[in-house]
């Protein structure tokens, strides 16, 4: 069996041996790797994600009474409930407080939800920056809309689980993991403004493979500098006058710098310069151009690393490691919120082998881009 075959087995096993019945449908949301454009989501900017062959499931039925109840079985089997006629609070636990958290804002949009019993898988790595987490409530959304018989958009589905994660779980994401979980296309990366949410596909190209390789290192996004750093973005784009950094070219932000504190000022230069990065790779990877390719991600790592200072010693030393075997054939760079995670790398198939070698004991696996959202079973 694949990945999905394996996964959709274990969610619909989970759910009957939780209620004792079999679940009246499955969905899925994919997790994400972000190909370029790191912290630009969040200052109105542009980014270049790509969904992958990873996803968190959901397999649900019809409820008891005004409960939804939910079963996380990649966690012991932990349990949260919850009424839908009482107002729906946050708990301690992260992961429920996505489910909670799409509910109550669902509710709030108008939108029809209905009593649900709820049994929760996925095999997208947790903390490894691959949206282990957007998967998560954009799924839940999905589950609990259908269930109820209603239907939203894609980009609807997106913004309630981004809300959902800012409010409720606490993690002050910007828009573009949920939107590449939601609205990605098999194939493809998702080229997406995340002022207006506009976006296209692009084609990935045929003669380089998505690898990612999990570093190991794990974080919390709520937990982590996160927050910080985007408290500093905002500082920057106040003191350049603007409603966000997307606003600030890169000669405004030499030209009237003035006073702004040199951590403020580096924080902003990696967003800005960023945010150039990702329309000039959407070139290069419609071109299929290994070269540029290159040459743009090691750029966005290093910017990554010394002006954002969101990078770590042994994701900084894979870096240079894989830099060393891909030369001009194709790129690596850090993904992800930072502070951990995995890299990507668009590589030739026949370097895969010398980049797990040398990136051992760190994981190495070739994903395919995959679509958005749906029902599966």
């Amino acid at each position: 069996m694949n990945h999905r075959e394996q996964l959709l087995e274990r969610v619909r096993a989970g759910f009957r041996a939780a209620y004792g019945e079999e679940p009246q449908a499955i969905f899925a949301a994919p997790g994400r790797v972000n190909l370029i454009g790191e912290h630009t989501d969040y200052n109105d900017g542009l980014v270049l994600p790509c969904a992958i062959d990873r996803e968190t499931m959901i397999a649900i039925g019809p409820g008891i009474g005004d409960m939804i109840e939910s079963v996380a079985l990649d966690l012991g089997n932990e349990r949260d409930s919850f009424s839908l006629r009482e107002p729906i609070a946050a708990t301690q636990v992260e992961w429920a407080n996505h489910v909670r958290g799409v509910s109550r804002f669902l509710l709030e949009g108008g939108h029809q939800i209905a009593p649900a019993r709820v049994a929760i898988a996925g095999n997208v790595p947790i903390g490894a920056g691959l949206s282990s987490s957007a998967s998560l409530g954009v799924v839940s959304d999905l589950a609990l809309t259908a269930l109820a018989g209603a239907a939203a958009a894609p980009e609807t589905l997106a913004k309630i689980a981004q809300r959902a994660e800012n409010e409720m779980v606490g993690t002050q994401c910007g828009i573009m993991d949920q939107m590449a979980s939601a609205c990605s296309q098999s194939g493809h990366a998702l080229m997406l403004d995340c002022r207006d949410l506009s976006f296209r596909h692009i084609a990935m190209p045929r003669d380089l493979a998505l690898v990612i390789i999990d570093s190991g290192v794990r974080h919390s996004l709520g937990d982590s500098p996160y927050n910080e750093r985007r408290a500093q973005c905002e500082a920057a784009a106040r003191h350049y006058g603007a409603a966000s950094l997307r606003d600030v070219s890169p000669e405004q932000l030499v030209a009237e710098r003035g006073n702004l504190p040199d951590l403020e000022f580096r924080r902003a230069r990696h967003v800005v310069s960023e945010i150039a990065r990702v329309s000039q790779f959407a070139s290069a990877l419609e071109a299929a151009d290994a070269a540029q390719i290159s040459g743009l991600m090691a750029d966005s790592f290093r910017s990554y690393r010394d002006d954002f200072e969101a990078s770590v010693p042994p994701v900084d030393r894979l870096f240079c490691l894989i830099s060393e075997v891909l030369g001009q054939d194709g790129g690596v760079r850090l993904t992800g919120g930072g502070f951990g995670g995995s890299l990507v790398a668009l590589a030739p198939l026949d370097a895969v082998e010398a980049i797990r070698k040398v990136s051992a004991p760190a994981q190495v696996g070739i994903f395919k881009p995959s679509a958005g959202a749906a029902r599966i079973a």
